[in-house]
Parts: C-alpha cells; structure tokens; sequence
C-alpha cells in the first residue's frame, strides 16, 4: 500500500530513541523526509545520520517556547515544505502522589503538556491543508497506570485538548490525531518493569492480560504512526488510538 508519503516532510520530537525514533525510522522507510530532535544536539544528529540522507538532527527541548517555531523553520530550510508533527517527550518521572514532588510537576507539565500545546499551536499556524498534528499519548488517557501519576494526571489533559484542537482545525483540512501506547518494549518500559522486585515477573504479568500475551515493539508502533500520519489516512482526525495489543478492553 502506498501511504503517500513520499517527499512529505514532517517534524518528530523526543526521536533519539523510543517511540519517537521508532516513528521517524518508518516515516524514512516509506519515502518521507524527518527533523528529528532530542534534548542532547549529539545524540540528535547520530540518530539522524542511522537513518539516513532524508532526516536533520536539531537539538531542542519540548519545554523550551523557541523550540517549535525553530523546528519548523529548519524543516522548511532543509526539505523545502512542512507537513505536519508529531510530538513525543520522554515519559515523565515515575511515583505515587505522595511521592512527586512540585518539581516533577512543573517540569513534567513543561515538556510534556505546555510544550506540545505550543507546538500544536505553531504547527497550526504553518500548515495548509492535508497537514497533520500527532500526539504520541499513553493508555492512561483512559485508565491511570500504578506508579505513573503524573502521566496520569497529564495525558487526558492532552487528549481532550488534541480532541478540542481537530473540531477548530477540521474545517482547514488539517488533521489531528493521538496515538495510545501500553506496553511496547521500550528502555522507558523495560526501566520501570525493572523498578519492581522482580522484572521478568513483572513482565509476564503485564503479558498475561493483554490479548496477544506480548509486548509490542517500536518497529509495530511506528508503522503505526507513520498511516496516521500518511495521506493515507485522510479521513481520520480527533482520533485517540490504541496500539496497545488489545490491553483495552472497552470499546
């Protein structure tokens, strides 16, 4: 299937290694051409250099109000066009509400809700029709996580306003979109699988109530993103979308 994406240039945050990195590789692979960024300038620009003549490393940071206005601006600068976002950021510090500190707090709602509402916001002012808005989001927009309660009380925060933002930006024909990921077998994941007393059965119990009775992998979740992301996919917005294994049980 041809999603369309060959030429088409789009940014993706938070891309020297997960989801985000997982997404750009498979935005490459079918034609597209990527700005990926990361907090560290370095790591941003060796990712980039794996993936090929077609993705720019930028350094940048979520939290930082320049970031997407310069983002964009280097997209047009190397590529030529902008055609949409999609906004990923490092999952914020794990614990229980008597754990989390204000600092985690105002340092999590920073990067992970303010900077992707300051993106979305710059990516809207930019892109014409047939652009795209992606939010890489987590299962807790529909039920909170243990131990993740700042995530928690973040995401379907996020999620209602990438909801609110597809019903201003529909009639513009730009689209808006989030992606819901439970367990893929990322560092992130296997850090906090590995925060327990026993990893390996923290793990299994994790597998034994999801559907397939697996993780996903990065490589699934970024074909993923890159349809929704696609042309090829025109005719979905305000979507929140699982990939997830089936670990949601509800429709």
């Amino acid at each position: 299937m041809d999603l369309g994406l060959k030429d088409r240039v789009y940014v993706v945050t938070g891309a020297t290694r997960g989801l985000g990195n997982a997404a750009a590789r498979e935005l490459v692979a079918d034609g597209a051409k990527v700005i990926i960024t990361g907090r560290d300038g370095k790591a941003a620009m060796e990712a980039a250099v794996e993936l090929g003549a077609h993705a720019v490393g930028v350094g940048a940071d979520n939290a930082d109000p320049e970031a997407p206005a310069r983002l964009i601006a280097a997209a047009r600068e190397h590529f030529g066009r902008f055609d949409g976002v999609l906004v990923s950021v490092g999952g914020p510090a794990p614990g229980f509400a008597a754990d989390n500190t204000d600092e985690q707090w105002q340092a999590a709602f920073e990067s992970v809700f303010l900077g992707a509402v300051r993106f979305a916001r710059a990516a809207a002012g930019e892109l014409e029709a047939g652009g795209v808005i992606g939010f890489v989001l987590s299962a807790s927009v529909h039920e909170p996580i243990p131990g993740l309660t700042i995530s928690n009380g973040l995401r379907p925060g996020l999620a209602g306003f990438a909801k609110s933002l597809s019903d201003e930006l529909g009639p513009r024909g730009i689209r808006v979109v989030g992606l819901l990921p439970s367990r893929i077998d990322t560092d992130r994941v296997r850090e906090l699988d590995g925060m327990s007393a026993d990893p390996e059965a923290t793990r299994a119990a994790h597998e034994s109530r999801i559907p397939l009775r697996r993780y996903g992998t990065p490589e699934e979740f970024g074909r993923v993103a890159a349809f929704v992301l696609s042309p090829a996919a025109s005719y979905l917005t305000g979507v929140m979308l699982p990939v997830d294994g089936g670990a949601r049980h509800g429709f």
